[in-house]
């Protein structure tokens, strides 16, 4: 059986640890993503013995380099890098590793072992974990009627397809979201999110200014109706390869769900456990 809360972080993190130079360019980490189909890199630093100096995300890549208008190109890793690395060591629970998460508002931990970093988990690994157990907040709410409904982002964040990529990282920032619904006419018609933008914008060298979001975004929508359950749609999000879901009622879009979302609801479930032990 799997332990009330999801298990330990060392079950569940990714011991490949992708790492780049200092000297690295935004374009050049943002095409490695890309390549490697994740969403962080770690940074090197020149003292092999010191171990990596610090961590790029998407989010990074989206708030720092494209929002700002930084050319990617000339612009290296060690500017828009987090640095110091956030860490948890590989015996404290998934519970406790959202609550670092959240606190932080960030989307990946690296994991340590006797001081050194030996894996990684991410948002996507807290959700698989929550889902996995036996026990736990992602069971309770199943209980709750439509857990989807509580869950989800019912305030519809949306923009014009031929708005620049410029104009949708802005927006993302501005909002602090990772994905925005885009629409023709007045209709949607597909989604952007950073993974988009990174991977198809900023990997391929597209100007930013001049590309339209809708050179970027993913359409057909991904959907899921607001009855399902949460296991259903972390199943959904895993076989799809995304992070974000739309919720529809009566064929209707009515909100989005993101891993985020999941985390973010078992974080404030949990809060009254882990304040106590901290």
């Amino acid at each position: 059986m799997v332990e009330r809360g999801g298990g330990v972080v060392k079950d569940f993190m990714h011991r490949y640890l992708e790492v780049v130079p200092l000297e690295t360019t935004a374009a050049a980490a943002a095409e490695r993503m890309g390549v490697k189909r994740i969403g962080c890199l770690l940074v090197e630093s020149h003292d092999p013995k010191r171990g990596p100096l610090g961590i790029l995300t998407e989010m990074d890549l989206v708030r720092k380099v494209l929002a700002t208008g930084l050319d990617p190109t000339v612009t290296m890793v060690d500017r828009v890098m987090a640095s110091p690395i956030l860490t948890i060591s590989g015996d404290r629970s998934m519970l406790d590793a959202s609550h670092v998460m959240e606190t932080n508002h960030v989307r990946h931990l690296c994991v340590v072992e006797t001081g050194e970093i030996v894996g990684i988990i991410s948002v996507r690994d807290l959700v698989r974990s929550f889902v996995d157990a036996e026990s736990g907040p992602i069971c309770d709410l199943e209980k709750v009627y439509r857990p989807l409904s509580i869950l989800m982002a019912t305030t519809l964040a949306t923009i014009p397809s031929d708005a620049s990529l410029l104009a949708a990282a802005q927006l993302m920032r501005e909002k602090r979201i990772g994905s925005l619904l885009t629409t023709e006419a007045g209709e949607i018609v597909g989604i952007v999110t950073e993974r988009d933008l990174v991977w198809k914008g900023l990997a391929s060298n597209r100007h930013t200014g001049s590309t339209h979001v809708g050179a970027v975004m993913s359409s057909p929508l991904l959907s899921i109706d607001v009855n399902r359950t949460i296991r259903d749609a972390s199943k959904e999000m895993a076989e799809q390869g995304v992070r974000h879901l739309t919720v529809t009622e009566n064929g209707k879009i009515v909100g989005v769900l993101s891993v985020r979302d999941l985390v973010k609801m078992v974080s404030v479930r949990d809060r009254p456990r882990f304040l106590g032990q901290t």
